[in-house]
């Protein structure tokens, strides 16, 4: 029960004491707060906090760069149009990312190089010549050049050239660097085909990979060929392509050109080709456009010249192209012992003499006409002229 006002109060742990009533009604004060430890206080403690908080800070700024470098390195570069890129061969890292901004081809060398640490782990960028698409991003372009995929320039060779010929070619060809062998190599031992290659490669490598490529034609052919040809060796083979080679530029009549030839060795036949009476008056460097082939020409003994000697000439002639060389291993199987030019591109064959002969009066009409119809052309044009030119 409540006690009435004056009565003692008593406590729990001492004795009664007496209090008067405004005692009674004054709230009790309040217990003081508990006083910081001196361990709170602590300098270790107050250091350890402040290196937390720089964590954190250094933590966000950071995440900041972080985040900034990466949305640079995969945005869309500054270039506004496709250019090319040159990477040398043993060119570093920092050395191209330099170059790149140079060319203001990228924004910051500094990104792209740490950039490229990231994509390329134990990689490398690759030597050659790149095509930088207008808008590349930096990571496109270190993934381009981690790929190797650069830039292939093509060196074509036509068939029937003659490997002084090629040379030549090799020698104006300007994106090839280094000098050219020596020494060439033998007449027929390229291969003329379209050769790919990337900026900075040497006009030796070119050279070599013909010879590689003729050397593996010339085997896969040999083995297709068909059974008893009067070849005995591949060399032979190659040596009459060569001379199929400059007979005829149509793809439709070389089977049939060499099974002429193929017939004339069988019977004994000398092959009386003109190629073989030209190659043996001018060697690799090839008649002069304006040099026809004269009656003294045909009769004139050289070690080439068909008209003179029997079966084929020393070497090839020329470096005959793989359709040739087919058609050589497979030749057409006729009695044909003769053609001669139709006056359309092709020719006619035959295979009697009077029918040859046949054939070549109509070619001779026919290119008369054809002279005839230019002199007439020329003097149309002179006419023209005004006086005085």
């Amino acid at each position: 029960m409540f006690g009435r006002a004056g009565d003692r109060a008593s406590t729990p742990s001492g004795p009664i004491v007496p209090v008067s009533p405004s005692q009674a009604l004054k709230p009790e004060q309040a217990p003081q707060p508990p006083k910081r430890s001196r361990r709170a206080r602590n300098q270790i403690v107050v250091f350890l906090n402040f290196i937390l908080s720089l964590i954190i800070f250094v933590a966000i700024i950071g995440i900041g760069v972080f985040w900034y470098g990466h949305s640079e390195f995969e945005a869309n570069g500054p270039l506004d149009q496709t250019t090319d890129y040159m990477v040398r061969d043993g060119a570093g890292l920092n050395q191209i990312a330099a170059g790149l901004e140079r060319q203001g081809i990228i924004t910051n060398q500094r990104i792209f190089s740490l950039g490229a640490k990231g994509v390329l782990g134990d990689d490398t960028l690759k030597a050659g010549e790149y095509e930088i698409k207008a808008g590349a991003s930096m990571r496109e372009i270190v993934e381009l050049m981690q790929s190797g995929k650069s830039i292939l320039h093509t060196f074509t060779v036509p068939e029937g050239q003659t490997v002084q010929q090629v040379f030549d070619r090799l020698r104006e060809a300007t994106v090839l660097v280094g000098d050219l062998p020596e020494e060439m190599p033998a007449e027929g031992a390229l291969l003329p085909e379209t050769y790919k290659f990337s900026r900075g490669t040497t006009r030796a490598e070119i050279i070599d990979q013909m010879a590689k490529a003729q050397t593996r034609a010339l085997e896969q052919i040999w083995e297709r060929r068909a059974p008893g040809l009067p070849l005995e060796t591949r060399e032979e083979l190659v040596i009459l392509a060569s001379i199929v080679e400059k007979e005829t530029a149509r793809a439709d009549e070389r089977p049939r050109v060499a099974g002429v030839f193929i017939n004339r060795l069988e019977r004994g036949i000398r092959l009386q080709s003109d190629p073989t009476i030209i190659y043996g008056l001018f060697g690799g460097a090839g008649k002069p456009s304006d040099r026809p082939i004269y009656k003294s020409d045909i009769e004139k003994p050289t070690p080439y010249n068909t008209y003179v000697i029997d079966a084929l000439p020393p070497t090839p002639i020329a470096n005959p192209g793989r359709e040739a060389m087919e058609a050589v291993a497979n030749p057409s199987r006729t009695k044909d012992l003769y053609f001669v030019a139709d006056g359309t591109g092709g020719h006619a064959f035959a295979e009697t003499l009077d029918e040859h002969n046949t054939n070549v009066a109509r070619w001779r009409r026919l290119e008369a006409e054809r002279q005839k119809a230019l002199a007439a052309e020329k003097a149309a044009a002179d006419a023209e002229k005004p006086e005085g030119n």
